[in-house]
């Protein structure tokens, strides 16, 4: 897409790299413009999962088109970072583009995949074509899921376990000890298992749902149809979602480093050439983790961020907590970074985001960790330890206060601290095994932007 089509003007597009490094004509271009154009309001907005530039501009684009008409009369300028992530092709979202139905005969790993896999993980090659392999033919022996195991290892750089493979603190799972995910440790064969699982419950859990709608909306007892059993849980689709889950945790420690190192920064020297400019951050999945850690990495004495909203965050309910309920000598990642907000942070979830309330779960908890998730609800232990603040919002952040969408919408918003907005009666499109998880695009939401930053 190019900028004359982006539905708002005017837009700067700012890319980074793995590392954090900006394309510093991109860079130099917004802070000249923000000041030229004479900006009040500076919406920034970070991208969860998208395969390429297209995607994520397109969905800034969608976002962003009710803005004119709902804050008419203020200087509103927008932002769109890229940066290295990528999704599966199998993921649906809403009103976007058409995805491949999910089931037995979708193609183990597709030429888009594919594609996107070497483009986020540039020089490994062999190893794709190896897991692609694997996927294709799903072999029966047990040891070709180890095998598979050990390749996912390598595809996203997970060290060895124990003193020597210790992760950094820009590694380290929010608000848990320091390690690697145990779907990356251990047997692969038992994961793989509880991934199928946990994926057919997903699907049984969307079937009924679209039953119940299809009885709803029938005129008549002959107008409801019941389709074939779904096939129960296959271990090899259960290591379709291991290298998914595998590949979102290298994106999630990457999302971290590009905020903290990048868009942090450029957010100080924004503040340096423009200090009257007001920032409002905006995030989707691991783009909420992005400009979660941007104030983490902002220089001291920067309170040009007004507001941040975070919208299906895709990382711990506890990150900004100072204790941890089942560990109290312990804190979340990001304790007290709210702060870094001069105004509110936002937290918008939705309990019909599949990928968070039950996939999450099962791909972060630690190493160690013996609880399984066959049979996984909301209200379990596994769900509440490992828990993501897209699915139910922030916990275990004193004053933290919590509206329904409508009443959050009917009323004025906190003017500082953490808030959670229950956002499920918008997000709640989406096939398995995300859900709702992308359903984002919707005027309600870009109110909820507007009024965590006082933009009028």
């Amino acid at each position: 897409m190019a900028a004359s089509d982006m539905s708002v003007a005017p837009y700067w597009e700012v890319t980074f790299d793995a590392d954090g490094d900006v394309d510093t004509g991109q860079r130099d271009r917004l802070l000249d413009g923000v000041v030229r154009r004479g900006v009040v309001d500076l919406v920034v907005f970070a991208h969860g999962w998208n395969s390429d530039r297209s995607g994520a501009t397109g969905l800034y684009s969608r976002f962003f088109a009710p803005f004119p008409a709902l804050a008419p009369s203020a200087r509103l300028g927008y932002v769109g970072v890229l940066w290295p992530s990528m999704r599966f092709s199998d993921e649906p979202i809403p009103d976007y583009r058409p995805v491949p139905a999910l089931g037995p005969a979708r193609p183990a790993l597709d030429k888009r995949t594919r594609h996107a896999l070497l483009e986020v993980f540039p020089g490994r090659a062999t190893l794709v074509e190896q897991l692609a392999r694997l996927l294709e033919q799903r072999p029966d022996e047990s040891a070709s899921l180890e095998e598979f195991g050990r390749l996912a290892r390598l595809l996203v750089e997970v060290p060895p376990q124990g003193p020597q493979g210790a992760f950094t603190a820009d590694t380290l799972a929010e608000g848990v000890p320091e390690g690697t995910p145990g779907m990356l440790c251990g047997e692969t064969a038992g994961v793989c298992a509880e991934f199928a699982a946990a994926l057919a419950e997903v699907a049984a859990a969307a079937d009924a749902v679209a039953g119940a709608s299809l009885a709803a909306s029938a005129t008549g007892p002959s107008a409801v149809m019941t389709g074939a059993a779904a096939p129960g849980p296959q271990v090899w689709d259960g290591a379709h979602e291991l290298l998914r889950q595998a590949t979102y945790f290298a994106m999630k420690r990457r999302a971290g480093t590009v905020g903290e190192r990048g868009l942090g920064r450029l957010l100080g020297q924004l503040a340096e050439r423009a200090p009257d400019v007001r920032v409002h951050l905006v995030g989707h999945s691991f783009g909420a983790r992005l400009v979660s850690f941007a104030l983490r990495g902002l220089p001291r004495g920067v309170r040009t961020v007004k507001s941040a909203t975070l919208l299906q965050a895709a990382f711990s309910h506890y990150a900004f907590a100072a204790r941890l309920p089942h560990d109290p000598r312990a804190s979340g990642v990001l304790n007290g970074q709210q702060k870094r907000v001069d105004g509110p942070l936002v937290c918008c979830h939705s309990r019909h985001d599949s990928a968070l309330g039950t996939i999450y779960p099962l791909a972060s908890r630690m190493a160690g960790d013996a609880r399984t998730v066959r049979g996984l609800s909301v209200n379990s232990l596994l769900g509440a330890k490992w828990g993501a603040l897209g699915y139910d919002g922030i916990k275990a952040v004193k004053g933290t206060l919590s509206f329904p969408l409508s009443a959050a919408l009917a009323g004025r918003l906190p003017a500082s601290g953490c808030v959670n907005v229950d956002a499920s009666a918008v997000v709640r499109r989406g096939g398995a095994p995300s859900g709702a998880h992308s359903d984002i695009c919707h005027q309600e939401l870009a109110r909820i932007v507007l009024a965590a930053g006082r933009v009028v």
